[in-house]
């Protein structure tokens, strides 16, 4: 007698589980929790198998009938509906682990190792909110470059131009991963060059005039606000380092009596050690914040003694307290005085101050320049550079900042 759905429904957990048979070999197994599972009977040849159709009450009895049906027919093809079934869930597994999402997770966990804190939160943002929302589930092998196209658009349409080139970026990178791992025979991304609208240059305010560079140094030497905050100020336009480089500082890093701040690879952008060169000037400054904060991991810490950095904003704040707006001066436009005045005024050679900026500098045989490549003409630039701007700030102090050339002779 064939089940129907009200027996189905009341059938309830017994000491031992048992059957409750439908008809043309299918049954529902009753466990002694009371769950409820579909169980399919069939022959291939002489041998009696056993097919698994679904759990109740997810799967009803019709659609229990349903599924028998379809294996009938599979049978009757010639096929076996368990094999049938196996095959589909390996090729399920294999499109699964080739998806965007699990290659781009391992990539991003292999890969991202060693970068900065934000580097890696800029990455994974990237990854999850641009990304993965479309591109989560296909196999990488799959993505055409009119799909990864259709991706950036939306991201452009926002007026994110240099994100939609950024996230161009992070896919090649993943897909390149992807290839070296077999999964992928090519990189779409580079079909897409010339498709993207060209991102707006960003240029951080800057002050860049000497009258101007006094005027903000006088106001720096006057800062009103807690301990950290001023030092990091005051330090900021002495080492003109990446605000981010600058803020996670560790002290472990800096040699107060050699007078060097050595700034590991995984920190830098450019991806290679640093040497800053610190001035009497910059000594000093960190000499005496050192009682207070020594016993923190980072020199400028977010608290007293703490394992976090300052936050990314506490330089622009005070900044901000002092009267700049981010349209006149940034902490990052620390490092575009420099740059502009060292060369214009101070008469330094470019190279060697780029090498300061941590830009990547090639010799004339195109070569990177080494971490210690002028360190002591370096030594040097940075001495009088905090001179300079020791000058600057007397000048404005005393409203009369001279702007005249300074020409360093030897640097020539």
């Amino acid at each position: 007698m064939k089940l129907t759905s009200a027996k189905v429904k009341s059938a309830e957990g017994k000491e031992k589980s048992y059957k409750l048979a439908d008809s043309g070999g299918l049954y529902l197994l009753v466990k002694p929790n009371g769950r409820k599972y579909w169980r399919l009977k069939y022959r291939i040849g002489a041998k009696e198998k056993l097919l698994a159709l679904g759990v109740y009450p997810t799967l009803s009895l019709k659609a229990a009938r349903s599924a028998q049906d379809k294996a009938k027919l599979e049978l009757r093809s010639g096929f076996d509906p368990a094999e049938l079934r196996r095959t589909k869930r390996l090729e399920v597994s294999e499109v699964t682990a080739n998806s965007f999402r699990v290659v781009s997770d391992n990539w991003f966990e292999t890969k991202m190792l060693g970068k900065s804190k934000t580097h890696q939160e800029r990455t994974r943002g990237i990854l999850d909110k641009h990304l993965l929302p479309s591109l989560a589930h296909r196999p990488l092998a799959e993505v055409t470059a009119p799909d990864l196209l259709g991706v950036l658009r939306k991201i452009e349409a926002t007026g994110a131009h240099y994100t939609a080139h950024r996230a161009c970026q992070v896919f090649g990178l993943v897909a390149r991963f992807s290839i070296a791992s077999g999964l992928a025979d090519r990189d779409v991304s580079v079909d897409l060059k010339g498709a993207l609208v060209p991102p707006k240059k960003k240029h951080f305010a800057a002050i860049t005039t000497p009258a101007q560079a006094g005027e903000l140094m006088s106001s720096i030497a006057n800062f009103d606000g807690a301990p950290v905050a001023k030092a990091a100020l005051k330090i900021s336009p002495l080492l003109f380092q990446r605000p981010g480089e600058i803020r996670h500082m560790e002290w472990s890093e800096v040699d107060l009596h050699a007078g060097v701040w050595e700034i590991p690879a995984e920190k830098m952008k450019m991806d290679a050690p640093h040497m800053v060169p610190l001035s009497k000037q910059a000594v000093e400054i960190l000499t005496q914040l050192q009682p207070l904060t020594g016993r923190s991991l980072y020199t400028f810490p977010l608290e007293t003694i703490g394992l976090k950095p300052m936050t990314e904003n506490t330089v622009r704040l005070a900044l901000r307290k002092l009267g700049y707006s981010s349209d006149q001066h940034t902490p990052h436009g620390f490092r575009a005085m420099a740059r502009t005045l060292l060369d214009e005024v101070l008469g330094f050679r470019v190279d060697w101050i780029e090498m300061q900026l941590a830009h990547r500098v090639k010799d004339p045989n195109g070569r990177a320049y080494n971490r210690t490549k002028y360190l002591e003409q370096r030594r040097h630039m940075m001495q009088r550079w905090a001179d300079y701007l020791d000058e600057l700030r007397l000048a404005a102090d005393h409203n009369n900042v001279v702007v005249g050339a300074f020409k360093n002779r030897e640097s020539q």
